[in-house]
Formats: structure tokens, C-alpha cells, sequence
């Protein structure tokens, strides 16, 4: 993982900073100065009228954080109108695209959900960040990826990220448990002749393994569900499954 370094002078338990030249230091310790600074800023058509979520605010907000710490290269990047559900934006798509060429090294928004809404879109940016060796700073949470605390507030959130992958995978499986319940047949539908698939329930009864069945069916020149030729001892298995399903839902 890149360590970056931030020179500052420490007053008031507050940084001050005098010119922003992050050090990333890679396993040659070679330096690399900050090619310039992207400030995002974003509002949806129905956040445009709300106080403190519009443009001009975000805007005075970062043109704050941009004298405060002496930075020059400044791009100022505005997706208008758009969604913050996913990191589909044609501004963020530029800001990425020049991080990545290393064209800018650092990426600051005003609030963390200017940037995104989705925590896990999030933590997919801090995880790009440290591959590519660019540095996200998000004002309203202080986190500074260039700096230690930063750091430990990224992996705090990355913590809550996998949390929320897990409480979304537990709600899914007891709705589907739910469905299954009530009634509702799970997986894909029947596209096979019923009787096609009754003579396969039926010889698998008999003992015939799915290898022979396969084999008798491609013999007999039998259409599979989507209209092909050619049936597998997987493709067997698949209409054993279902019938299994369908049975279960009956």
C-alpha cells in the first residue's frame, strides 16, 4: 500500500498547511509531487432549490479548503442534475479517467454525499484511490487520505461497507425464504415440453444416471428448452432441479 505524506505545522491542535505536496513514497522511496486537484461537486434537479445542497455552496465551500491550503492546480468538475445512487456521471467520469492518467492526485468533495449516496461506491473509491496512488479528501467527514487519521476514518468505513454487504445478503435470502413460503416458485421458469421432462423424472427413477440420459436424449435428436441440439449431463441436472422446485411449490 503507498504511504503519502503531508508536510504541515501544527497550531491550535488544528493542520495548517503551506503548500500541498503530498510525497507518495513507493519501494524505490521515490517521490512523486501532486500534479494537480480536482474539486467535485454535485446536486440532483430536486436538491437544486435546498439550502446548503446547492452548487454556489459547495463551490464557496471548496474555494475555502482550496485557499486554506495553498493549492494551485485546481479543476473545478460539476455533474448538474445527476443522481448521487451510482458514480454514473459524466463529471465524475472525467475526474476518475484524469486521477488515473495522473494528470491530478487529488480528489476533494465538500460532502460525502456530493460524492456518492452508496457507502459501498464509497469504499470502492478509497480502494482506487490507494491502487492508483491518488489521494480523496471528503471535508464533512475530515478524511484526508493523505494523512494518518485519514487513513484510519477510510478504514473505519471500509468496515461499515462490508457490514452492509452482509445485512444486504441476509435480506435477500429471507425474502427469497419468505417468497418460497408463500408459495412462489424460485429460479428460472419452465421452458421445456412438459412431457420432455416427465420421461427425464421418469428414467431417472429408474436408475439411468444423467450421463445416459444426456446421451439417449442427443440419440433421439430430443430440442433442449432454448431450441438446441445438443443435451449435458448438466443440462439433465437443470431439468431435474426444476422439477424439483416445481414440485415443491405445488
Amino acid at each position: 500500500m503507498d504511504l503519502v505524506l503531508l508536510l504541515s505545522l501544527t497550531r491550535s491542535r488544528r493542520v495548517l498547511l503551506t503548500r500541498y505536496e503530498p510525497i507518495v513514497l513507493t519501494r524505490g522511496m521515490k517521490k512523486q509531487k501532486t500534479a494537480g486537484v480536482i474539486a467535485y461537486s454535485r446536486v440532483s434537479t430536486e436538491e437544486q432549490s435546498v439550502s446548503g445542497l446547492g452548487l454556489d455552496a459547495q463551490r464557496s465551500c471548496l474555494e475555502g479548503e482550496v485557499a486554506r491550503r495553498g493549492w494551485e492546480e485546481v479543476s473545478y468538475i460539476v455533474d448538474e442534475g445527476k443522481s448521487g445512487k451510482s458514480l454514473n456521471r459524466p463529471g465524475m467520469t472525467q475526474a476518475l479517467e484524469a486521477l488515473a492518467a495522473g494528470t491530478a492526485n487529488v480528489l476533494v468533495v465538500a460532502k460525502l454525499d456530493r460524492l456518492s449516496r452508496s457507502i459501498l461506491d464509497f469504499v470502492t473509491l478509497l480502494d482506487r484511490a490507494k491502487r492508483e496512488g491518488w489521494s480523496l479528501v471528503v471535508l464533512d467527514l475530515g478524511i484526508d487520505m493523505s494523512t494518518p487519521s485519514g487513513q484510519l476514518m477510510a478504514n473505519v468505513m471500509a468496515s461499515f461497507a462490508e457490514y452492509e454487504r452482509q445485512l444486504i445478503g441476509a435480506r435477500t435470502a429471507s425474502a427469497l425464504q419468505a417468497k418460497k413460503a408463500q408459495g412462489f416458485r424460485l429460479g428460472r421458469p419452465v421452458t421445456l415440453d412438459r412431457s420432455v421432462a416427465a420421461r427425464i423424472v421418469m428414467l431417472r427413477q429408474q436408475g439411468m444416471s444423467t450421463p445416459k440420459i444426456a446421451a439417449l436424449l442427443n440419440q433421439e435428436q430430443v430440442p433442449t428448452a432454448r431450441g438446441g441440439s445438443q443435451w449435458f449431463p448438466s443440462t439433465v441436472a437443470g431439468v431435474l432441479r426444476s422439477a424439483v422446485l416445481d414440485a415443491e411449490a405445488a
